[in-house]
């Protein structure tokens, strides 16, 4: 018996699959219960109305309505400005 294969093998055959992240219902599409609008890493795109974040920073929405996006400034406690882009349903 021999101790390798006739035919060639490998052993780095193997491939992860891809993440898919992004933005997956756009401004003025209709969303239902529980389908997904933006899948990330970390919070970018922030949670609004009838939205909730996820175990992995999933924006999803809880109630029937029309995806809105939209920018808003927020001044920080330490007095710096930041803005931040916040997913609705409406």
């Amino acid at each position: 018996m021999s101790t390798t294969k006739a035919s060639g093998t490998s052993k780095n055959g193997r491939d992860s699959r891809p993440q898919y992240l992004g933005v997956k219902l756009y401004d003025g599409e209709k969303a239902k219960p529980g389908s997904i609008i933006v899948r990330q890493r970390g919070s970018k795109i922030v949670p609004g109305k009838n939205v909730k974040i996820g175990r992995d920073h999933t924006i999803y929405a809880i109630k029937e309505g029309t995806v809105k996006f939209q920018t808003k400034k927020f001044l920080k406690f330490n007095g710096l400005k930041k803005t931040s882009k916040i997913a609705n349903v409406i």
